[in-house]
């Protein structure tokens, strides 16, 4: 099915036929991502008694529970109450889900003994657009960002100065394929999250704040998929918490 949607007097031409699936499925595999240092998933089968709701083992129907971490077990999308002491939810924080976006490619910067990502290499790649949202391919874009243990490996991420730079732009959903937008042992500073909503202190009500922007991390953009411009379908499960495992979903313009 194809559509055509008009964007600041721009005519564009969607083929729906052709969704680009840019999220990591959840399983209670070793291939499933992990961060944070928890376990994989776990899916298995409610058990009552002798009672075992799984078809192969007699029951009518498969009937699992499933516990996992969104933020450590794969492809989610978080509001700013993922840093603040007040509560805000992603369900509430998330009321649209299509974006024009922009998927850049970026091979984050040597500094010490850590990989970043700095505001001049966003500012080059975004090549002055200003996108609804921008997709953070890093390179090299290897197969094994799908199933890695990014515990204690310290990923590269974004410095502060190109969370506030992606802000400045107008950018309001920020999706990278890193765990983190901040570095993993940063002392609980979370200098980017905080950048890029624009909190300034996570015990206060932060008017000032970006209560409808998002940071959706552990994404997957494969090879095949060319740098530019992309329409964003941006899911979430219902989910009244700081984040949720999301479905990012692009299509070609």
């Amino acid at each position: 099915m194809k559509a055509t949607i008009q964007h600041n007097n721009t005519i564009f031409t969607i083929d729906f036929s052709n969704p680009i699936d840019i999220s990591i499925p959840l399983t209670n595999t070793d291939a499933n991502p992990i961060a944070w240092y928890i376990d994989k998933p776990v899916i298995e089968p409610v058990k009552m008694g002798d009672w075992v709701g799984k078809v192969s083992e007699g029951s009518s129907t498969n009937f699992n529970n499933i516990f996992f971490n969104p933020h450590g077990h794969g492809t989610h999308t978080e509001c700013l109450g993922h840093i603040t002491k007040e509560f805000y939810s992603i369900n509430q924080a998330l009321k649209q889900f299509f974006f024009l976006a922009e998927v850049v490619s970026i091979t984050p910067e040597v500094q010490g003994e850590d990989l970043v990502i700095t505001r001049s290499q966003v500012e080059k790649a975004l090549a002055g657009k200003s996108p609804e949202a921008i997709v953070i391919r890093t390179l090299p874009n290897e197969a094994i960002k799908k199933s890695k243990n990014y515990s204690n490996t310290n990923p590269p991420y974004l410095e502060e100065a190109a969370a506030a730079y992606i802000r400045e732009c107008g950018i309001k959903h920020l999706l990278i394929d890193l765990p983190s937008v901040d570095k993993e042992k940063d002392e609980g500073k979370l200098v980017a999250h905080k950048a890029f909503w624009n909190v300034k202190d996570v015990n206060s009500l932060n008017t000032d704040a970006r209560h409808d922007a998002t940071i959706t991390e552990m994404i997957y953009v494969n090879d095949t998929v060319a740098d530019g411009s992309y329409l964003l379908n941006l899911q979430i499960a219902s989910f009244e918490n700081d984040a949720s495992p999301s479905k990012p979903v692009l299509y070609k313009l």
